[in-house]
């Protein structure tokens, strides 16, 4: 039973519930490449710190053999925060200070160096760019407030990593991949571009967003409660120079904030890998805890199987404004497509999505091989699955949103934090 104390913090719920897929990966792998962290020192000179002020940093597995000059950039998820209470919470954590990261990470999935896991990209140079900031990186305010102490510097975060790593031999990059995870993928959408624009007409370059294609619609009260929050985020952080000008002319900058929005003018190839039922976006894009007060979807948003007809209905319904959001974008660069409908939120950061014996499949293809077929231009994939429940190899996948173990992991954290 969820005790009443981390009922009464169920309003940061959002904040939290995106970094569920990290803590669920933390058992042990037979398979495990621990990679060592990086603190970029140089960047606090120049205003690119955490919310508190610490350096930022990436963990980084250098490539080998053929793939010595081919790099893969993975910006790390984990919600944001919008205003100051949400983020002082995240300033005494990893995901607000880097005094609070893990000093190795279990590189798996796209990250795994393993040929058989991994077969595109494993002996490719792998960077992990840690979330700090709250903003996918996006933020940019140049005074701090003394009383909080809070750095809202999330755009000054990316430049000076990538400048890091440019001068550790990214600048010759003959295959370049930006990707990235739920808010990470949101970035990698929002830094395309930018990312492209660091190397040479040679090199091969291309954007890989997994569970980040976030939509704007209306909750089950008909409020539009994402676009309130990313208008907030956006605010908060000073966000509006770091996002698409091509966007910002047209649109507020809290709208440029959404991916249906911007990958119309996004240049370079793109590749949006995510559920038409995104677990987390059900949960506080489509079913916010504002909009059920009374937790009266709590056991359907664990488990898309404990669901009434009526509920499963109103999932559908989301799934036709996901799809529709994504049709906004059909005359953009974004040319390859793995929609599928597993009731998950990341699926590229996981061995078992990414590519394993029961791996979810579109077409008999997995993540992996999709991903990197359409990378290496060896054919084009653009798909999209079939509505729940009809694609069978998403049997044995819903843990991903277990927010039983989610609860049981953050409530002393909530405690103590708030």
């Amino acid at each position: 039973m969820i005790s009443a104390n981390l009922r009464t913090w169920k309003y940061f719920f959002p904040i939290f519930s995106s970094l569920l897929f990290f803590f669920l990966s933390l058992t042990v792998n037979v398979n495990a490449h621990l990679v060592n962290i990086t603190y970029v020192l140089s960047a606090v000179s120049k205003g690119a710190v955490c919310l508190d002020g610490s350096p930022p940093a990436y963990h980084f597995s250098p490539g080998f053999g053929s793939g010595i000059n081919n790099w893969l950039v993975s910006l790390q998820g984990g919600g944001w925060c919008n205003n100051v209470t949400t983020c002082l919470s995240r300033k005494v954590s990893a995901f607000g200070s880097s005094k609070y990261m893990a000093k190795q990470a279990d590189f798996v999935g796209i990250l795994s160096n393993n040929s058989s896991l991994n077969p595109d990209f494993y002996n490719w140079n792998i960077v992990k760019v840690l979330y700090c900031d709250g903003s996918s990186f996006t933020g940019d305010i140049q005074i701090v407030d003394p009383a909080t102490k809070l750095n809202y510097r999330g755009a000054r975060i990316w430049n000076a990593v990538m400048d890091d790593l440019l001068s550790n031999g990214m600048n010759k990059a003959k295959n370049a991949l930006l990707t990235g995870e739920s808010a990470g993928g949101l970035a990698s959408i929002l830094h395309c571009d930018k990312f492209s624009a660091l190397f040479t007409s040679q090199s091969h370059v291309k954007c890989l967003s997994d569970g980040g294609f976030f939509v704007n619609l209306k909750d089950i009260s008909g409020t539009r409660w994402i676009e309130n929050y990313y208008n907030d985020v956006v605010t908060t952080h000073g966000s509006a120079d770091s996002l698409p000008s091509s966007c910002t002319l047209k649109l507020s900058p809290s709208l440029c904030f959404f991916p249906q929005n911007v990958v119309q003018y996004v240049e370079t190839p793109l590749f949006v890998l995510n559920s038409a039922y995104d677990s987390w976006q059900i949960s506080n894009v489509l079913i916010p805890s504002t909009a059920d007060p009374n937790d009266i979807w709590h056991d359907c948003k664990i488990n898309i199987k404990c669901c009434s007809s009526y509920q499963l209905d109103i999932f559908q319904g989301f799934r036709e404004g996901f799809l529709n959001a994504l049709n906004q974008t059909k005359d953009s660069t974004l040319n390859g497509l793995f929609i599928n409908s597993c009731f998950v939120h990341v699926q590229s950061v996981s061995q078992d999505t990414w590519l394993s014996p029961d791996s979810p499949m579109l077409h008999n293809t997995t993540v992996a091989n999709a991903v990197g077929d359409w990378y290496f231009d060896r054919r084009d994939f653009e798909e999209i699955d079939c509505a729940y429940p009809c694609d069978k190899t998403c049997i044995n996948k819903d843990w991903y949103f277990d927010r039983r173990r989610f609860e049981d992991y953050y409530e002393p954290v909530l405690r103590n934090q708030f």
